[in-house]
């Protein structure tokens, strides 16, 4: 099986609902890259540190890209962005060195769970009206900590979670969207240094591996997404989001599934 075409398969897939829903598609890319590198016979141990830290390199490129589009939109809130990126990159990091010394059974388990999580929460979403309003400095950059350790923790761009928090704050569905495609950012960013750097001279690595990023998947992934992003950002600006998010919770919450029957059967 030529992988390399594999990945650019997954890419395509991913990069559609980067577009669309303002995610890194991390939660969605980590299952798939675990079942691709199980299937290449990669070391065992390592193939969960491998699928988040080359997930969390490509939204590097996802998040660019689906940005972008948003951008010439008028969909992005950059006050928010100003104020979140400094907590984002400061939790990002400090959750590689928590990820660095998590069992690969420990990191599976917790990837699960806020994949389960996640799932539910966006199926269960509601986008009425609400009176909250967006926290001051000291709450966004707290809130932006946490978001970035569970993302450097799972390979999330950490929009499953920035999300639902903006639309509960009153902040418009479409710009939560476009907002938490520049959030990913930062956390790709950082996460990807942290990754890289943890993976450095560690053995049983496949070939081609640049610290826990493997690159042939990367590269394959982010020509997919490059492909893909544009349509995803304007299917999201045709379509009702809650039918899109839907969609997507019941796609989590089978690849957890998935994930979880595998743990179990270990």
């Amino acid at each position: 099986m030529d992988w390399f075409i594999v990945y650019i398969l997954i890419g395509l897939a991913v990069g559609l609902i980067a577009g669309m829903l303002g995610i890194g598609g991390g939660t969605t890319l980590v299952p798939l890259l675990v079942l691709a590198f199980t299937n290449q016979d990669f070391d065992s141990t390592k193939i969960l540190h491998l699928a988040i830290g080359t997930t969390i390199t490509t939204i590097v490129f996802t998040s660019i890209s689906s940005l972008r589009q948003h951008h010439r939109r008028g969909v992005v809130r950059w006050d928010i962005f100003k104020t979140a990126t400094p907590g984002l990159i400061g939790g990002t990091l400090l959750g590689t060195f928590v990820a660095d010394v998590l069992s690969s059974e420990l990191l599976a388990i917790f990837f699960v769970l806020f994949v389960y999580y996640s799932s539910i929460k966006l199926f269960f979403d509601s986008n009425h009206s609400t009176k909250r309003e967006l926290p001051g400095v000291t709450g966004v950059t707290f809130a932006s900590i946490l978001i970035g350790i569970i993302s450097s923790l799972v390979g999330a761009g950490g929009g499953v979670i920035s999300i639902p928090l903006m639309v509960m704050c009153n902040v418009p569905i479409l710009q939560a969207v476009g907002t938490s495609a520049a959030l990913g950012f930062p956390i790709a960013v950082a996460g990807s240094i942290g990754y890289i750097y943890h993976g450095l001279g560690e053995s049983l690595l496949p070939p081609l591996s640049l610290g826990y990023v493997y690159t042939p998947a990367l590269l394959g992934i982010v020509l997919g997404t490059f492909i893909t992003v544009p349509f995803g950002v304007r299917a999201a600006h045709r379509m009702q989001g809650d039918s899109l998010k839907k969609v997507f919770a019941v796609l989590l919450f089978l690849l957890a599934s998935r994930m979880a029957w595998e743990i179990l059967g270990t």
